[in-house]
């Protein structure tokens, strides 16, 4: 039964891994593309991302399917609002492998590093949903769409010691897949994984 338990533990790691490639390649096409502005909503600019995780060879490679709440149209104007005439698209990848199934979500979040509201709505409905379990078995994402990651990360930092939640700031941490990836430790959940997704250079 250990063994299994440590097999099962590499499977899901591994799928995780394969979870946050697939949605940081997404990230770097609308780069490459330029296609993302930066007055869209949260769901504008996932909904655009998922369509690139769906379209990636990858995923199929991967054998992962995406949960799709609605078909994301391909041919309507792109400008602010325009996910709002479907209805919402979660970050929600599964993949079977034998008995088990496997599940990463992601909630993003928009980000600009003067504005408190967003920072604090970054904890209230990000941080906060996965320590209360709302959502379970996830990394968040925040877009950031002025200033940079490292002040707006000091400033999510500064409201949670506000809280005295000081055990509970977001860390730096290398990692390969992302430059601007975060790290923080919350005693109900354990890690909780943040990839700053910076559209800041973007020229639309």
């Amino acid at each position: 039964m250990a063994l299994n338990t440590i097999v099962n533990e590499k499977f899901k790691n591994a799928f995780e891994q394969k979870c946050c490639q697939l949605i940081v390649d997404a990230y770097q096409t609308t780069l490459t593309e330029q296609v993302i502005q930066l007055n869209w909503n949260e769901n504008d600019i996932s909904s655009e991302l998922h369509r690139h995780i769906k379209d990636n060879p990858l995923r199929l490679k991967w054998k992962i399917s995406t949960n799709v709440e609605a078909d994301i149209p391909k041919d309507i104007p792109k400008v602010k609002g325009f996910s709002d005439t479907f209805p919402r698209i979660d970050f929600r990848l599964t993949s079977f492998i034998s008995t088990y199934e496997y599940e990463h979500f992601f909630e993003a979040k928009n980000l600009k590093q003067n504005d408190s509201a967003l920072k604090r709505r970054y904890i209230n409905t990000g941080i906060d949903n996965f320590i209360s379990k709302k959502y379970e078995k996830g990394s968040l994402i925040g877009y950031l769409l002025e200033g940079k990651p490292n002040e707006t990360i000091k400033g999510i930092n500064f409201l949670l010691e506000k809280d005295q939640r000081n055990t509970e700031t977001l860390i730096f941490k290398s990692n390969n897949l992302i430059k601007n990836y975060y790290e923080s430790y919350h005693s109900v959940i354990g890690t909780l994984k943040h990839l700053i997704f910076d559209f800041t250079n973007n020229s639309n």
